[in-house]
């Protein structure tokens, strides 16, 4: 946790920034980077009725951590992606409510 799903984006490329990008969100989060997955979703765009090439898109799913984390997390992940000269990206968070989230069976909440 957090889930990074990235569309539009080569696996190759994913790879060649995805330790610096973790370690730097890692200390943003607070978090060791084994709490981050990455997920390069292969997907095909259509528009016009021809397959096109899909546009840069990236959803994090998480525990909100609050707008200024949420802001900084997003410029880290632009920086980052756009360092691989790709001009434009957009970033969607998703948040998970800890009551609605399980490990192993158990949920995450302190709720009883």
């Amino acid at each position: 946790m957090p889930h990074i799903l990235v569309r539009g984006i080569q696996v190759e490329q994913m790879c060649e920034i995805s330790t610096p990008l973790v370690t730097e969100l890692a200390e943003l989060c607070e978090c060791d980077t084994d709490n981050f997955m990455i997920e390069i979703l292969q997907t095909t765009s259509v528009f016009g009725g021809k397959i096109v090439e899909t546009y840069p898109f990236i959803e994090v799913a998480w525990f909100e951590r609050g707008k200024e984390v949420r802001d900084s997390f997003a410029e880290i992940v632009t920086k980052h992606v756009r360092s691989l000269d790709i001009p434009e990206v957009e970033i969607a968070f998703t948040t998970f409510q800890e009551s609605s989230y399980y490990i192993n069976g158990v949920s995450c909440s302190d709720e009883e």
